[in-house]
C-alpha cells in the first residue's frame, strides 16, 4: 500500500498523552466502553491482527496505549492492519476494557501520519547493534526499552543543576564557543579557520578563562553550561565533544567549592531520582554529603604502598613510577610524574565519592598556591565510580604569576606539548584590572548523568556521540544503514 505526500494530514490536534489514557478508568469492567471519546497519535510498535479484530501498540514519547480495531466499526480496517511496524499514526476512538481487561482506545477513525521504510526491531528483540543504536539514535529512541528515560533523566538533570544554581545566586551566561587562543584546560584543540578575519580559530576547550573575565567585570556568581570541544580518542569516559557546568564565586576558595560540589550532585540526585544513594554497576554508592577528603599522596600510599611526595624529587618519583609500570617521560617533572602515578594506579580503583585535594603546581597552572604546602596548589577533583566528576580549584588572581605559568606552558607547547596552554594577552590584561579571591568549580554533565542512569559508557548518555565514518556501499540502490 503506497501513500501519496497529498494524503497524510498536516495536522492531527487534540491529542492525549498515550500513557494517560488508563489513567482513572479502574472502575470499568471488563467488555465495558467509558462513553468517552480520545485522539491519540504516535508509532505502532506491535500489531496483532486476529480475524474480524485487530490489536496494536501505539506508542508516544509518554508511553504506549493499546488499539482494539474491530472491522464492522473502524474505518478502512483492512488498510490498518496491514500498516508497518513503525508507522505514525493517529487515531480517534472510545475509550474501553477489552474482555480481557487491557484499557484500550477502540478505534473509529484514524490517519496515517508517516510511513516508515526501514524496520527497526520490535518490542520483542529491539535493536542491539552498538554502531547502529548510536548511529540512528532516532531507531535506538523507539526500539529499546529505557533509553528514551535515560534522556529525559538527562534533561531534568540539567534543568535541576540550573535550578540549584540559581537558587544560590548564580547567573548563568554564554560565552564565545569560537577563540583565537586555546586556554583553560590542557587538551589539544579543534582547529577551523574563519574566513572573515582571515585567522585560524579553536574550538573551546574550556570555558573559564571568559568567565573568568565576567568576575573581573563583576558578576561575583556566575556559571555556564555549555559544550566542549577536545580532540582527543573515544572511549566508554571520553566524547571529544561534551557538556561542563563551569561556576565561579566570588569571595570563595576550593573548601567553599568542595561543600557547592557535595550539595549540586546529590542535590540533582536527590531531584532526579529522589535519593542521593544510588546504585551504579552493580555497586552501592551514597552521595550523601559529606564526602571524603584526601590527599592525593595520601591516597597513592593508601592504593600502592607508596609514599608519594614531591619533595623525594624525580629520580626516586620516577624510580617509582617504574615500580608500578607508569612510564616517565624525559620532560615529566616531579609533578607530572606524581600524578601520572596516581592516574595510573589509584584513580580507577576509587569508588568514593572522595574530594581528592592538593596537586602538584606543575599540572595546574591556573590554580592559586597552596597555602601552607610549597610545590602544591589548591585544587581538588571529585572521584565518583573511579572517574574524575570535575576539577576546581583556588584560582589565581595574581597576573604576575599567572604570566610566569602561561609563559613556562607556552614553552612546552613549542617543545612539542600539544597539549599545553599559550600566552593570552587578553585574559593576562583583565587580570590586571583585578580580580577577587575566586573559587571555581567545573563538572562533567555527561559523567554526572552516567551515575544517575546506571550507564557504564558515556555514549548511552550523549544523543549522537562521536562514531567514526560510516563505510557505505558503492552500489547503487544499496542500504547505508
Amino acid at each position: 500500500m503506497s501513500t501519496s505526500a497529498g494524503d497524510v494530514p498536516y495536522r492531527f490536534p487534540g491529542t492525549v498523552p498515550a500513557a494517560s489514557v488508563a489513567s482513572g478508568r479502574e472502575a470499568l469492567a471488563p467488555g465495558e466502553g467509558s462513553g468517552e471519546l480520545v485522539s491519540v497519535a504516535g508509532r505502532l510498535m506491535l500489531t496483532r491482527p486476529q480475524g474480524r479484530v485487530a490489536f496494536a501498540e501505539l506508542r508516544d514519547w509518554s508511553g504506549a496505549v493499546q488499539l482494539f480495531a474491530v472491522a464492522s466499526s473502524t474505518e478502512r480496517f483492512d488498510e490498518l492492519t496491514k500498516l508497518a511496524l513503525g508507522d505514525w499514526v493517529g487515531v480517534t476512538g472510545e475509550v474501553v476494557r477489552t474482555k480481557r481487561g487491557e484499557v484500550s482506545v477502540q478505534v473509529a477513525s484514524w490517519s496515517l501520519l508517516a510511513r516508515t521504510r526501514h524496520g527497526f526491531g520490535d518490542k520483542w528483540r529491539g535493536v542491539h547493534d552498538p554502531d547502529l543504536r548510536y548511529r540512528q539514535r532516532e531507531v535506538d529512541l523507539w526500539a529499546n526499552e529505557g533509553v528514551r528515560e535515560t534522556f529525559l533523566l538527562r534533561s531534568r538533570a540539567v534543568s535541576s543543576l540550573r535550578r540549584l544554581l540559581d537558587e544560590r545566586g548564580f547567573v548563568e551566561v554564554e560565552t564565545p564557543v569560537l577563540h583565537p587562543i586555546p586556554g583553560g584546560a590542557l587538551a589539544r584543540p579543534f582547529v577551523t579557520h574563519y574566513n572573515a578575519l582571515h585567522s585560524d580559530y579553536y574550538l573551546r576547550i574550556a570555558t573559564e578563562l571568559h568567565l573568568k573575565r565576567l568576575v573581573i567585570g563583576g558578576f561575583e556568581r556566575v556559571y555556564e553550561v555549555g559544550r566542549i570541544f577536545r580532540n582527543e580518542g573515544l572511549s566508554p569516559r571520553h566524547n571529544p565533544e561534551f557538556t561542563s557546568v563551569e561556576i565561579y564565586q566570588a569571595y570563595a576558595d576550593y573548601e567553599d567549592m568542595m561543600e557547592l560540589t557535595e550539595q549540586l550532585v546529590a542535590g540533582v540526585a536527590l531531584a532526579t531520582l529522589g535519593t542521593s544513594r544510588l546504585v551504579y554497576q552493580g555497586r552501592d554508592l551514597d552521595l550523601t554529603p559529606p564526602w571524603r577528603r584526601a590527599s592525593m599522596s595520601e591516597l597513592i600510599e593508601e592504593r600502592t604502598g607508596a609514599a608519594v611526595a614531591l619533595e623525594l624529587g624525580r629520580e626516586e618519583l620516577a624510580r617509582i613510577a617504574s615500580q608500578h609500570g607508569v612510564p616517565v617521560a624525559d620532560g615529566d617533572g616531579p609533578g607530572k610524574i606524581m600524578l601520572e602515578i596516581y592516574e595510573k594506579t589509584t584513580e580507577p580503583e576509587l569508588w568514593g565519592p572522595v574530594l581528592v585535594v592538593d596537586y602538584p603546581l606543575e599540572v595546574s597552572p591556573l590554580a592559586r598556591d597552596h597555602r601552607s604546602k610549597p610545590g602544591y596548589v589548591e585544587r581538588f577533583e571529585p572521584v565518583v565510580a573511579g572517574r574524575e566528576l570535575g576539577n576546581a580549584f583556588t584560582e589565581l588572581t595574581d597576573p604576575d604569576e599567572q604570566r610566569r605559568r602561561l609563559e613556562a606552558q607556552a614553552a612546552g607547547h613549542a617543545a612539542g606539548d600539544e597539549e599545553a596552554m599559550v600566552v593570552d594577552e587578553e585574559f593576562l590584561r583583565a587580570l590586571e584590572h583585578g580580580m577577587p579571591p575566586t573559587g571555581g568549580l567545573g563538572i562533567g554533565v555527561d559523567r554526572l548523568v552516567m551515575l544517575l542512569a546506571d550507564a557504564a559508557a558515556i555514549r548511552e548518555v550523549i544523543l549522537f556521540p562521536a562514531l567514526r565514518p560510516e563505510r557505505r556501499s558503492v552500489e547503487e540502490g544499496s542500504d547505508p544503514a
